[in-house]
């Protein structure tokens, strides 16, 4: 299974890396489904680069497009269901099928796609990517492991964590909702994402609702980039009944930027209130002064009277029936941004969900010598096992006839004996010049040459170089398990703890099957 080679590239790289990670990115090109990237600008905190995707691609990284993977909250039900889905590198995206001939038009479907793709902020979701195969139409958007904020606001279950950790030891608590404060960081955030996207010329977003805010790993709360998208022949700019419809679309059925002010009205009810209300039952009781009828009766005591009704006056200025009336959404940002009361406490804290710390676990399986100093990423002693294992699993990769032995070969295989000299006297400078040099040449390939260079690049402080060597070495080798342990020791440099773990104890099986009878270890 392919993936986009540079999804893992968090920081813009110094110039002299730059032309490093290209010659590696151009190799991985011909191996992956995916190209590398399409010529945007790389984000400038930490969001994937935007590829487009065959379907074939994303079809195995949602097995199959299997209903086990349906995170969309109308399940089989939802006219365009969304998948979760994992790259090869380990990092997991959503996937939104669009239903057949959606997108009749690809031209259009790529414009729109690739436009919302320049958008990279960390109050979105951001979206990696796209597929436009035959009628096929699928976006491709981080993933948000942490839910939607329907789902923590109408559907909160009691909250029961083990004992064995830690702070988080006993029962939280019972039908546990949001506090006052994460429901004020909420609103602000996604004002933040909406400001944001209006000074990027995108300022219309489609069925802004509840269940378009997402929870990152982190729990904080972003705006999903799917509803930034225009509308499509068979969708509907908004799915939700007549009475929270913006007035002028229920007359033109046209988005405006005022109409999104409109729906980021109907948000601010639902944080208040922790019900679904129609706008114009809730002005009426604002209007009435009733705001403690309105609020979320789980909150009782335990929010600020006046902050509430800061927030009641914002929902009402959006709620209101001409369109110029409403507010701009750097005004709104303004309204908010004092609001902020507990501004060092963590939104999992607030949100009252366990975030993994990326705490490395044990691996299910026994470890190998190899396996043992990945796991410790032990670096000088993982250099002095690939020293030993010289070229052995490269048997079979190279099968040359005498004619194929050119002088362009021969010079190959000279700098690729350089860069063996260099790499045993821990020269790695020099080794990733060879090792380059005979990867360039194109004629051969050698997945020992890729793992070496891959640990030449975690000696010169280049995680993300060396993760994708060694997931090169694993598309030249699927099943060497030297290829996963220098991925898991990547991970790990790269703080993806978790995902270390998984591919450590990925590799380790790999291991266990050639002792078993497989190629010789």
């Amino acid at each position: 299974m392919g993936c986009c080679a540079s999804s893992l590239i968090e920081e813009a790289p110094h110039e002299e890396e730059k032309e490093q990670q290209q010659t590696t990115q151009k190799t991985l090109s011909h191996q992956f489904t995916p190209p590398p990237s399409s010529g945007l600008d790389p984000p400038t905190n930490g969001a994937s680069f935007f590829s487009e995707f065959s379907f074939s691609y994303l079809k195995a990284a949602t097995n199959n497009f299997s209903s086990d993977n349906i995170v969309s909250e109308s399940g089989e039900k939802a006219p365009n269901i969304v998948y979760k889905g994992r790259l090869q590198n380990r990092q997991w995206i959503a996937v939104k099928k669009f239903t057949k001939m959606a997108w009749p038009d690809p031209k259009q479907f790529k414009e729109e796609a690739c436009g919302v793709g320049k958008l990279r902020h960390n109050r979105l979701a951001n979206l990696i990517g796209y597929c436009c195969d035959g009628d096929e139409r699928l976006l491709v958007a981080e993933y948000m492991p942490n839910d939607t904020l329907a789902k923590h606001l109408f559907h909160f279950p009691t909250v029961q964590v083990a004992a064995s950790l830690g702070d988080f030891s006993d029962s939280i608590g019972e039908n546990q909702t949001i506090e006052w404060a994460m429901r004020l960081r909420v609103a602000f955030y996604i004002a933040e994402a909406l400001d944001y996207c209006h000074a990027e010329d995108h300022s219309l977003y489609h069925d802004l609702n509840a269940y378009r805010v997402l929870f990152d790993e982190h729990g904080d709360p972003c705006l999903s980039c799917f509803g930034l998208m225009k509308n499509s022949r068979d969708g509907k700019s908004y799915s939700t009944n007549l009475a929270y419809m913006p007035p002028e679309y229920i007359k033109n059925e046209r988005v405006t930027p005022e109409s999104v002010i409109y729906s980021f009205g109907t948000v601010l009810l639902d944080l208040l209130s922790g019900k679904h209300i129609p706008p114009s039952h809730a002005l009426d009781m604002i209007q009435g002064k009733n705001i403690d009828l309105l609020m979320d009766s789980h909150l009782e005591g335990n929010f600020s009277t006046e902050e509430a009704t800061v927030v009641f006056g914002l929902a009402s200025q959006c709620l209101q029936y001409e369109p110029r009336e409403r507010p701009s959404t750097k005004d709104i940002v303004a309204m908010l941004a004092p609001l902020q009361t507990k501004p060092d406490i963590p939104s999992h804290v607030m949100l009252q969900i366990l975030k993994n710390d990326g705490a490395p676990s044990t691996p299910r399986r026994p470890l190998s010598p190899m396996g043992e100093a990945c796991s410790r990423t032990d670096l000088t002693a993982i250099h002095q096992i690939l020293v030993t294992m010289h070229y052995r699993d490269d048997e079979g990769t190279n099968e040359l006839s005498f004619q194929e032995w050119t002088q362009q070969m021969r010079d190959m295989l000279e700098a690729r004996k350089r860069g063996d000299f260099a790499f045993r006297d821990k020269d790695f400078k020099t080794a990733i010049d060879c090792y380059s040099q005979f990867i360039d040449g194109g004629t051969m390939v050698s997945p020992t040459v890729f793992a070496r260079r891959s640990l030449c690049y975690l000696f010169s402080d280049q995680p993300d170089a060396a993760l994708l060597d060694a997931m090169q070495a694993q598309c030249v080798y699927p099943d060497w398990p030297i290829a996963f342990y220098m991925q898991s020791v990547a991970l790990a440099k790269l703080n993806m703890h978790k995902d270390a773990a998984d591919m450590l104890n990925e590799a380790a099986g790999f291991e266990k099957k050639r002792q078993q009878g497989g190629k010789g270890s």
